[in-house]
């Protein structure tokens, strides 16, 4: 495919789509990401687009909401590995919000095997995912049917949540960055997921490597409420990613990194390791995971969180001193590496 043919095309997908990862362009030009990298520098000189953190956005600043059909086909792979690791942090009997998007969708297609549980959602998609489980209680909110992601929105969902207490918010959105936190696009949305945020102890954000530094018009999750990012591997060569999740880091956000395809293999522990006890986090059949060691102590609105925390030789977290300058430098030279 010759360069202009390449270029229209991966313009014509970030018109359709907002916002597209590099390494999705790269699969649909059939080229490899650097000469996406190439094209896309290209297009930004010309005005056409802009470049973020390992993709492509409509140019101007704040990205458009992408519809359900796009959304639905946009970083699967990665979306799934996110799904498979955040479902690991639900226990029995647990009730928990889960708001709208493709990413929560997986997620809930994976709750319906735990038992006990019961999910507050305004998502038509989260509840279908979930009307065939038995042991699984579903609360809807009310409110009007928003189409483009077949979400309840309005005052009737946010008056419905009046009240409501849960242990855990899992959420998605269009764009992540450590100084506004989690941003939609629609208003609407937003006021809804912040209602869902007020209900919840914690915050689990659900956000692929694509929406880290994307930047959108609604805050709906400020990055000091955030408990926990659970994101995918970014490419090795976008250090602005790994800047990004360092700098959540840096604000008391624990990180959780889903492996992708052979890539996940490289983040479980060795099998030569000890083997830590058997948790949501490492018992057999759990997809690999790894937590990204905090800087210091997690803020959350019951009072302190637990202290510094770093991976010990076998995989698994544990409490640690204070954090200096050195082991910050290892870190990021540790997701750059991923």
């Amino acid at each position: 495919m010759f360069a202009a043919e390449r270029r229209q095309l991966i313009l014509e997908m970030v018109r359709a789509n907002g916002a597209v990862s590099l390494r999705e362009l790269a699969r649909v030009v059939q080229t490899s990401e650097v000469t996406v990298r190439r094209d896309v520098r290209a297009l930004e000189a010309e005005g056409l687009l802009d470049r973020r953190h390992g993709g492509a956005v409509l140019p101007g600043g704040f990205t458009r909401e992408s519809g359900f059909p796009q959304k639905s086909l946009s970083a699967t792979a990665e979306k799934t590995a996110i799904a498979d690791l955040a479902a690991g942090l639900v226990e029995e009997g647990e009730a928990i919000v889960v708001g709208a998007g493709t990413t929560t969708q997986e997620l809930a297609r994976r709750l319906a095997r735990v038992p006990g549980l019961t999910v507050v959602t305004n998502s038509l998609l989260v509840a279908q995912a979930l009307a065939h489980a038995n042991r699984v209680e579903v609360v809807m909110t009310g409110g009007t049917l928003r189409g483009s992601n077949y979400a309840l929105v309005g005052s009737g969902a946010e008056q419905s949540l009046q009240g409501l207490r849960v242990s855990r918010a899992f959420l998605s959105g269009s764009g992540l960055t450590a100084e506004r936190g989690l941003s939609t696009s629609n208003m609407l949305s937003a006021s809804v997921d912040r209602a869902l945020v007020q209900a919840a102890a914690e915050v689990v954000v659900l956000a692929d490597h694509t929406k880290l530094g994307a930047d959108t018009m609604f805050q709906t999750v400020p990055t000091d409420v955030i408990t926990r990012l659970v994101t995918d591997e970014p490419p090795t060569h976008d250090d602005r990613a790994a800047t990004e999740l360092q700098a959540l880091a840096d604000q008391g956000v624990q990180i959780t990194v889903a492996g992708t395809g052979a890539s996940a293999g490289a983040s479980a522990p060795s099998s030569a390791a000890p083997v830590p006890p058997a948790d949501a986090d490492t018992a057999p059949g759990r997809p690999p995971r790894r937590d990204v060691p905090l800087p210091g102590q997690r803020r959350t609105r019951g009072g302190a969180g637990p202290g510094p925390q770093r991976l010990n030789p076998g995989g698994g977290l544990e409490q640690g001193p204070g954090t200096g300058a050195v082991e910050r430098n290892a870190r990021m030279a540790d997701l750059r590496r991923r």
